[in-house]
This record gives C-alpha cells, sequence and structure tokens, in this order.
C-alpha cells in the first residue's frame, strides 16, 4: 500500500501550488485562520462581540463576519480589531 504525504494529497486533490484551485484554497484557509484567530483572541480577553465592536465603531455582525469569515476585510480593520484585543500582529511578506 503506498503512503501519500499531505502535499502530496493537496496536490492530487487541490491541484498544484500556483493553480487557480490551489491559490483560492490557500486564500480561503487563511481567511479562515485569521477569523478563528479574532475569535480566540476576543474570547480569550471575555469579550464579547458587541463590546468589540464597541471598541472599534462597528456593528456586532460586522465582528461576527470577521469571525466566520475573514475574506473582504481592510488591513486597517484588522489592525484595529487585534489592537482591541491587545494582540501583537506580525505581518509576514515573502517575495518567491
Amino acid at each position: 500500500m503506498k503512503t501519500y504525504s499531505l502535499d502530496e494529497l493537496e496536490d492530487e486533490i487541490i491541484g498544484k501550488i500556483g493553480t487557480p484551485d490551489r491559490d483560492r484554497y490557500e486564500y480561503d484557509l487563511q481567511t479562515e485562520l485569521v477569523g478563528a484567530a479574532i475569535k480566540q483572541a476576543r474570547k480569550k480577553r471575555r469579550i464579547t462581540q458587541e463590546a468589540l465592536g464597541e471598541l472599534i465603531g462597528v456593528q456586532k455582525s460586522q465582528i461576527s463576519r470577521l469571525e466566520n469569515n475573514a475574506g473582504n476585510v481592510t488591513l486597517d480593520t484588522l489592525l484595529r480589531v487585534f489592537g482591541a484585543l491587545q494582540a501583537n500582529v506580525k505581518l509576514q511578506i515573502e517575495l518567491a
């Protein structure tokens, strides 16, 4: 029985790195991780979505959308959210 690495499975099922399907998958995964980080930090600080929204000047529904799909969000909004949550943000950019 042949075994496969996670990278091999991703290449086979989702597509190779650089293909449109793989790029979309990677983007969706990253936005999901950002949303989860917001929710985790908010809960760790014991802040409700409503209270966090008030801290940065947005509605509770916008916080909920960020936590569930951080796709269409500006860097400014992310920085305000994490700033209100007293979280350190590190932006890493790697050029291929």
